[in-house]
């Protein structure tokens, strides 16, 4: 749903460049993108790769 706060394997903190990571995606591929954030860890790059924005899906359905 949300974009993790930490890693799930090193802990690393990387919610800080969700935003970043979104405007770079823009102008370059998902690649360039996380090599100019500075991400070098395979872990945290398949963070934001696989990462998938759920949030507006969801909001459309009511709580009950």
């Amino acid at each position: 749903m949300e974009f993790p706060v930490r890693c799930f394997t090193c802990g690393a903190v990387i919610a800080q460049h969700y935003e970043k990571y979104r405007e770079l995606l823009k102008d370059k591929g998902p690649e360039a993108a996380l090599d100019e954030l500075g991400l070098d860890r395979f872990c945290c790059r398949r963070m934001f790769l696989a990462h998938v924005d759920l949030v507006d899906r969801v909001l459309k359905y009511p709580r009950t």
